[in-house]
């Protein structure tokens, strides 16, 4: 099926987890937990930022011109703050998903951490554990990702400032 720009119609990419074998040529250790784990978030964020950018309006980077703004302080006072409920809503979604990432890749490619938490409590029936391992690690993921949006509440206002 090709991909189209209708909405009924989806182009759905394969997960990346089913990169993680190929991964594995980086070796087996913490440098593939951390090319899993950035691989899973830098595409949201950079896709985010990107549309942040696109809706700014062209009036506004034409009046910082015309003022003799230089490049670096039209995209440090315009592009930027602009853009920030976006690029902050892209690292609320990326943390999340980067936290997937790494128990991905901590799971299948280097038993180091939580992936080894997991797989030591499980192989040993230790419930307990293994449930109050991975209800610590939603809760700080979901800590994180809640003071992310408080932020991304706070500086909503210049979303309005685009147009």
């Amino acid at each position: 099926m090709k991909c189209s720009a209708s909405p009924l119609i989806r182009c759905n990419a394969p997960p990346l987890a089913a990169l993680i074998p190929l991964l594995i040529l980086f070796g087996i250790g913490v440098q593939t937990v951390i090319i899993t784990t950035t691989l899973f978030a830098v595409w949201i964020i950079v896709l985010d930022s990107r549309a942040g950018v696109k809706q700014i309006s062209p009036s506004l980077v034409e009046m910082a011109q015309s003022f003799g703004a230089s490049p670096l302080a039209a995209f440090t006072k315009i592009y930027i703050w602009a853009a920030l409920p976006e690029i902050l809503a892209g690292v609320r979604i990326g943390l999340i998903r980067a936290v997937k990432g790494v128990i991905i890749g901590q799971l299948l490619v280097s038993i180091v951490g939580f992936g080894r938490l997991f797989e030591l409590y499980s192989s040993n029936f230790l419930m307990e554990h293994f449930w109050a391992v991975l209800l610590v690690l939603f809760f700080f993921a979901f800590a994180i990702a809640e003071a992310l949006a408080y932020l991304e509440r706070r500086v909503d206002y210049y979303a309005a400032s685009r147009s």
